[in-house]
């Protein structure tokens, strides 16, 4: 099973995803949440909740960093489990998709050290 939730914020559009991206079906919604994004600045695509990323989903986030180069918006991947992570270094190319650490993923965001602070005060 694969779930994909989308929440803009601002020009920045955060994609969770959640299970296994390792049929077709599930990297072409995928495809069709990001593909719909053509107004964003920035994509992330938080993996935190993957359980396992096969060959259909790997070639589906380097289509995705391909079309989104392509249409000026920057793909980041970020968060990723260890065994995730490792499918995506394993992929390392000159098209390879980038992963993001989580200071980038802030900066990307808006979110500084004061944010941060606020935030956390009000929790």
């Amino acid at each position: 099973m694969f779930n994909l939730n989308v929440e803009k914020i601002g020009k920045v559009v955060v994609v969770y995803c959640e299970g296994r991206l390792v049929r077709s079906d599930a990297a072409f919604r995928l495809r069709d949440a990001v593909t719909q994004q053509r107004d964003a600045r920035v994509v992330l695509l938080d993996l935190s909740g993957v359980e396992a990323l096969e060959a259909g989903g790997l070639g589906m986030l380097l289509f995705l960093q391909m079309w989104t180069r392509d249409h000026g918006i920057q793909f980041k991947v970020f968060d990723p489990p260890a065994g995730v992570g490792q499918s995506l270094e394993r992929t390392r190319s000159a098209a390879a998709v980038e992963i993001a650490g989580m200071g980038e993923v802030l900066s990307l965001l808006g979110w500084g050290p004061e944010e941060l602070w606020a935030s956390s005060r009000a929790a």
